[in-house]
């Protein structure tokens, strides 16, 4: 059975808008030192698509939880950087 719910709520137990999420963010970047043009509340969806993919390697379960009727929509969530790829590629020791 898929649970659905909040996942962000008040100290009364009320949900964040998207507005008071974004916001809060933005006020953790400067603590993180990120720039807050960068950070919206639509990465913590990719971030969760990212780790879920790292965990469970499979792309049919993933597009079922993040609602995705096409696996090719859930695929942009996993693009990785040219960044990413050489540190792969470097773990494997298949360049230096």
């Amino acid at each position: 059975k898929t649970v659905s719910g909040e996942i962000f709520l008040t100290k009364n137990g009320k949900s964040l808008s998207r507005r008071q999420i974004w916001s809060e963010m933005k006020h953790l970047c400067k603590f993180a030192g990120v720039e807050a043009s960068k950070v919206f509340p639509h990465n913590l969806r990719h971030l969760f698509a990212t780790v879920f993919y790292q965990a469970c390697k499979d792309i049919s379960k993933l597009a079922d939880v993040l609602g995705h009727s096409s696996i090719e929509t859930t695929r942009i969530y996993l693009v990785t950087s040219d960044t990413e790829h050489a540190k792969q590629m470097a773990r494997l020791r298949l360049i230096s």
